[in-house]
């Protein structure tokens, strides 16, 4: 996996691959998830129905890190708060693991970390992909809209 196999289209990147491995987040994503605005957006934006929470994903490899900077200067799909005590988000859709579809988000904070990928999904990607923090998980962006 070379992390840039992607052609450009329409102002993304699709079929870019990025890997990761996983690992523990702050469990702010669960109360994120949960909030009427985000999940309502997310359903009617993305299309999908969140599991409370996120999967994060480290990584590590430059060439991912390097298309993950590509995907963040292209535009996506806006998630935008009802209360300004929120930041906006950013969506590309994506296919876990070749099966599961699920969608990266970006908050939109200046101190969010270059190397991590928040996922959201209708599931918990964790038991249904059978895989635990440090595990190594490939992700396909397949849409921006």
């Amino acid at each position: 996996m070379t992390g840039l196999q992607y052609s450009e289209d329409k102002d993304i990147l699709t079929g870019l691959t990025l890997y990761g491995k996983i690992v523990s987040g702050l469990g702010e994503g669960k109360v994120f998830t949960e909030l009427p605005w985000a999940k309502e957006q997310f359903l009617n934006k993305v299309g999908i129905n969140p599991y409370p929470g996120t999967l994060n994903l480290k990584l590590e490899n430059p060439l991912a890190l390097e298309g993950l900077q590509k995907l963040k200067s292209r535009p996506g799909i806006v998630i935008a708060p009802d209360n300004p005590a929120f930041c906006q988000g950013i969506c590309y859709k994506i296919m876990i693991q070749g099966s599961i579809p699920g969608a990266i988000v970006i908050p939109l904070v200046p101190e969010y970390p270059a190397d991590k990928l928040e996922i959201i999904a209708p599931y918990n990607l964790k038991e249904r992909l059978k895989v635990q923090d440090g595990d190594e998980i490939t992700v396909v962006v397949i849409s921006h809209h």
